[in-house]
């Protein structure tokens, strides 16, 4: 027996090797061929009925308007509310705003499950309807779960799997953080993500598939795949990245990350939903007066596989496609990623980390010269040889509709991205934020979608 005060490494030096061997084994792993995962998933579409039909406020079972605020909640006092949010953060044209914003107080569980057959590293990843997805199954996580799920609060079945995630003992935790989910759309939301590798024996059900992560690289490459929430998972694997040096020591970017937070003085206060400026509540959908932004929808959904069959929700839908794209540039023969420090109302804690551009252009496409957000069409206009990676990925598909981006990694120029880039903005490596994304709030949803790309392998840089 090992003694209870027996010391322990701190670092698992070993398991970046072990993850950079699973994600160089593409192609083939030891669950299935990924030729064959097309058909595959296209079968488990087949074996269930799907449906989501948007339907007007009225129709929704369980939810309704609420007295006085207007904010849009569920019966039961679970699950999540849509209420009205006033953010302020300084001077100028755009330090004040009012929104719809999402509030999930719940911590929900996004776990993948690690196996080793034949001496690799795989991932058990589940074929999941969300009602949200322009194509409704996506590949995602073992376990994806709010609470409410989990402890079964909605009287559905059991959430498969979840017991490698809460039951002390049952694996070797490989990652384990909370994460923010979008700022501009959630209050305050986190979800705790999870890596756990198992030696047990594992019954593998019918929705369910193991793939090496080079085998996740390659299904990366597709669009609308691997959903957001497999994706914000495996940007939290600790990858090995070869960096001799960066422009900017460890030390030297908290600091400057530090410095970011401490000089936004954002103030987000929650507001009733009702009497929103520039917000039209109709019959079927809230919205902005000049089309912008987005929308509050609601939908009926059955799904043969869920915990629950069929319900009603609201939905948050996009009105355009977004846009998510690093700048890269190589300075001393390492690449470097021009991240921004983003000031979002729901973050909760003033600023993350973001890619170089994070925008949906038709919100901006009134503006001109100076007005147009920084390195907006530098990305817009990148060359196609510049393009190193391209792929449109959806967002969360739970609580937002059609709500899909374009995702980039684009090679740039001191002529669009100078040395000295503009304050909010800096030059970091791919490890540097891989550092950083093991701790909570620093990498935001967007970035880390960009990550995942490189933790596994989808592209090199």
């Amino acid at each position: 027996m090992i003694p209870a005060n027996a010391l322990t490494a701190r670092t698992d030096h070993a398991l970046p090797t072990r993850l950079a061997r699973s994600a160089a084994v593409g192609s083939r792993g030891a669950g299935m061929p990924t030729a064959r995962f097309a058909d595959w998933l296209a079968g488990r579409a087949d074996a269930h009925r799907f449906r989501v039909e948007r339907i007007p406020f009225t129709g929704l079972d369980g939810w309704s308007f609420a007295d006085g605020t207007g904010n849009l909640v569920h019966r039961s006092g679970r699950f999540f509310t849509v209420e009205g949010l006033h953010v302020a953060i300084g001077d100028g044209p755009d330090a004040e705003w009012r929104q719809p914003i999402i509030k999930q107080p719940e911590i929900g569980i996004l776990g993948i499950l690690a196996k080793e057959f034949d001496g690799v590293l795989h991932f058990l990843m589940q074929a999941k309807m969300e009602p949200g997805n322009r194509n409704l199954l996506q590949l995602s996580p073992t376990v994806q779960a709010t609470r409410s799920n989990y402890t079964r609060a909605h009287r559905g079945s059991d959430v498969k799997y979840i017991d490698h995630f809460i039951r002390p003992g049952r694996g070797r935790v490989l990652a384990d953080v909370l994460q923010s989910e979008h700022g501009s759309w959630f209050f305050r939301k986190s979800n705790r993500n999870m890596i756990v590798e198992t030696t047990e024996d594992v019954s593998l059900d019918e929705d369910f598939c193991w793939l090496t992560l080079g085998q996740l690289g390659e299904l990366l490459r597709l669009d609308n795949v691997v959903n957001m929430d497999a994706r914000t998972v495996l940007a939290c694997a600790p990858v090995a990245h070869d960096e001799p040096g960066a422009l900017h020591s460890d030390t030297e970017l908290l600091s400057w990350f530090t410095a970011e937070r401490s000089r936004h003085d954002v103030r987000a206060e929650r507001v009733p939903l009702a009497g929103l400026p520039d917000w039209v509540r109709g019959e079927s959908t809230i919205e902005h007066v000049h089309g912008r932004y987005f929308r509050v929808v609601a939908v009926a959904v059955e799904a043969g596989n869920r915990e629950v069959p069929s319900w009603t929700q609201p939905l948050f839908e996009p009105v355009d496609l977004g846009v998510t794209a690093f700048a890269v540039r190589s300075f001393g023969g390492v690449p470097h990623l021009l991240a921004h420090a983003r000031v979002e109302g729901g973050f909760l804690d003033t600023v993350e980390l973001g890619p170089t551009v994070q925008y949906t252009p038709r919100n901006h496409a009134h503006l001109t010269g100076a007005a147009r957000p920084p390195f907006l069409d530098a990305v817009l206009g990148a060359a196609p040889e510049r393009i190193r990676y391209e792929a449109v990925h959806s967002e969360e598909g739970g609580r937002f509709l059609n709500a899909e981006s374009r995702c980039l990694f684009v090679e740039t120029d001191a002529a669009t991205t100078p040395d000295e880039p503009p304050p909010g903005y800096r030059w970091v490596t791919p490890g540097q934020l891989n550092s950083l994304v093991r701790h909570g709030h620093y990498v935001n949803v967007q970035a880390r979608t960009l990550l995942a790309v490189l933790a596994a392998g989808a592209v090199r840089l």
